[in-house]
């Protein structure tokens, strides 16, 4: 974990928020129906968070182990930058992100909850653990969330990035008007 000092100088740095999908935009659990179809339940505040964060022009990424329709109609929902599916090396994702967009990894902020996270973790500027992830994950963490996955942790760490970087005003004052 970082001190507060460090941990803010982390925040005011960050261009580009990339999470991972199962276990930090939901709980983890994947319902599966009768006819083939998947389900999963998303927190409405995470969604509000990552809108908040493209209005800030912070971009987004989702990386996700998992191939699914429904990932990518809440990627496509969110209006993200990029969803990265089927991903099985994250850390070879993470630098592609960081030659795509020309950004040093310390602009990165990364959101995780299991052990395919770490390699992105370990390399980005800001590593976020949600407070349900492994011990491995929390342990490599620069901050870990109060929220659990898919119960409000993503828009956590976007608020705090938001008011570190002194746009939350601006942003509530358009949303307030």
């Amino acid at each position: 974990m970082t001190d507060l000092m460090e941990l803010d100088q982390r925040l005011k740095r960050i261009k580009l928020l990339a999470t991972d999908l199962d276990g930090v935009l939901t709980n983890g659990t994947i319902y599966y129906g009768d006819h083939g179809d998947e389900i999963k339940g998303f927190h409405i505040q995470d969604g509000q968070g990552i809108v908040l964060a493209q209005r800030a022009r912070i971009r987004t990424v989702i990386i996700t182990g998992r191939k699914s329709r429904v990932n990518e109609r809440r990627a496509k929902d969110l209006h993200v930058d990029r969803l990265i599916q089927d991903c099985h090396d994250k850390g070879r994702a993470f630098s592609k992100l960081l030659e795509r967009y020309k950004l040093k990894a310390e602009e990165v902020a990364y959101i995780g909850d299991d052990l395919l996270d770490l390699a992105p973790m370990k390399m980005a500027g800001l590593a976020v653990a949600v407070n349900n992830a492994v011990s491995d994950v929390k342990s490599v963490a620069h901050f870990v969330t109060e929220r659990s996955g898919g119960a409000g942790a993503v828009r956590e760490i976007i608020d705090m990035i938001l008011k570190s970087q002194g746009l939350w005003p601006a942003l509530i004052a358009k949303i307030g008007s």
